[in-house]
């Protein structure tokens, strides 16, 4: 009796294909999100060396430092090659 929703392809202007990838072909939104990803990393891992460096003991905590350190400046060379936004469908 209730006819279905209307479609949303038809309301919105964005094609389906720019709404999967985040910044689109946006190469200097990729260069200043992915280097603020990488350089968040370097200051992390800097600042877990830097209690390393001072005699400390080498505790839990600094090295989940370290390890999210290394996930922050994997996630900023990612956004920067952008791998996903290469591949394309063999249908």
């Amino acid at each position: 009796m209730s006819s279905a929703p209307p479609s949303t392809e038809h309301l919105s202007p964005i094609k389906s294909e720019a709404k999967q990838q985040l910044f689109g072909s946006c190469w200097s939104c990729r260069l200043v999100s992915g280097g603020g990803l990488l350089a968040a990393g370097a200051y992390v891992y800097m600042q877990a060396r830097n209690t390393m460096r001072l005699g400390g003991p080498t505790s839990l905590g600094t090295v989940v430092m370290i390890a999210f350190a290394a996930g922050l400046g994997s996630w900023g060379v990612v956004v920067i090659a952008d791998p996903v936004g290469k591949a394309t469908k063999k249908a």
